[in-house]
């Protein structure tokens, strides 16, 4: 079976066999060549990352703002020449990739001309649409070795029953292609977010019986069952935690997402701090038991002085690391490499002074084979 699937009692599975490993995101890698068509530095990038044992790459798999959708609306087969170079130069290079395919949730709406809240409406504009770029990526890509899982789109879930939603409603920007005015239409509540990754799974399934699936949701937030049922701030439990972690990745989604960052920490299960391992344990326990895996697809730490500096960022970027190998995590992905929109707080890149991350990746994977090993011969 393709890629990375989900045997039973969650375990990951790669080529029919146990798997762990920690990649990086490369969110700009497909963008980058879908804003200029002759941008294709993603190659040499890839080559840097498998060369250095880093074995997968979660990325953009479609536009941002809807303006970067003008040239699949205008030009699919331009579009996915571009898109298929990606693909293709991540097969030369022996590296996975982890395409999330609706990054932004407003994204689509604004598309197609409908506020956010109709990624709750099976029958909407946005779900047709979302349907049917699933059917030409999924029907496209499935029998690359390099397609590792498929995913929705970047932390929805952190935008559902907020009680001050319209703080916090989608970006208006009319020369990047949404509407010059937000409304409540566009606020999301739960139910929304689950409706839409159950469609996004159903529609990979019709095209793609074995990958694993998953949302790109964040954590949940610190009071994400509360704000649900009561509406409140208040600090969910443990146990409240995870039964809000498993509703947002419905059935047939495999692969439980979650985003873990140094804020994460604060506030958390009514304690004033918890560590990483505090946090990935219970997230580990809860898909297991409802026979799923976990994707750790951002961790992170930025190192502006008003975070603590690269020192600070250092200690934390290590912690994440090893609570991830401590606990059992079977993937999980740094954020971000080759970024320069990020220069100033958190992109890594070879040649700058965040790059000792790239080695500490290489190092985690080759400590997972070397573990591999071992279990393969007290197996034997």
């Amino acid at each position: 079976r393709p890629g990375l699937t989900v045997g039973p009692g969650g375990v990951l599975l790669k080529d029919g066999r146990q798997y762990r490993g920690v990649g990086i995101n490369y969110f700009s890698a497909f963008l980058r060549t879908l804003e200029r068509g002759d941008d294709t530095s993603y190659r040499e990038g890839f080559r840097e990352l498998a060369g250095r044992g880093i074995p997968f790459v979660r990325f953009a798999a479609g536009g941002f703002w809807p303006s970067q959708w003008k040239l699949y609306e205008e030009d699919e087969t331009e579009y996915f020449r571009r898109l298929d170079a990606v693909v293709r130069a991540a097969e030369e290079a022996g590296l996975g990739l982890v395409p999330s395919l609706f990054w932004w949730t407003a994204c689509v709406p604004d598309l197609v001309g409908e506020p956010r809240s109709q990624w709750g409406n099976p029958e909407s504009k946005t779900i047709a649409f979302m349907r049917r770029y699933v059917k030409a990526v999924v029907t496209r890509y499935a029998a690359s070795p390099s397609l590792w899982a498929w995913e929705l789109g970047n932390e929805f879930s952190l935008e559902a029953d907020l009680p001050n939603a319209a703080e916090h409603r989608p970006w208006v920007n009319v020369k990047l292609g949404t509407p010059d005015a937000r409304s409540a239409a566009d606020d999301l509540t739960h139910d929304m977010i689950v409706t839409a990754a159950r469609e996004f799974a159903r529609a990979v399934r019709e095209h793609d019986p074995y990958r694993a699936i998953t949302t790109g949701h964040s954590l949940p937030r610190p009071a994400a069952q509360h704000l649900r049922t009561e509406g409140r701030w208040d600090p969910d439990s443990r146990e409240e935690f995870a039964c809000n972690l498993i509703d947002v990745t419905p059935d047939p989604m495999n692969l439980v997402s979650v985003h873990v960052y140094p804020f994460d920490k604060q506030g958390r299960f009514g304690q004033e701090t918890t560590s990483y391992a505090e946090i990935l344990r219970p997230c580990m326990a809860a898909a297991a038991k409802t026979g799923r895996a976990l994707f750790v697809g951002e961790f992170g730490a930025s190192d502006t002085d008003k975070d603590g500096g690269p020192a600070r960022a250092r200690e934390e970027n290590l912690a994440m690391l090893e609570a991830i190998l401590e606990t059992g995590v079977p993937l999980a992905a740094l954020w971000n490499y080759d970024l320069p929109d990020q220069e100033s707080f958190i992109n890594v890149t070879p040649t700058n002074h965040r790059s000792y991350l790239l080695e500490e990746l290489a190092r985690a994977n080759r400590r997972l084979r070397s573990d591999e090993q071992k279990d393969a011969k007290l197996g034997q």
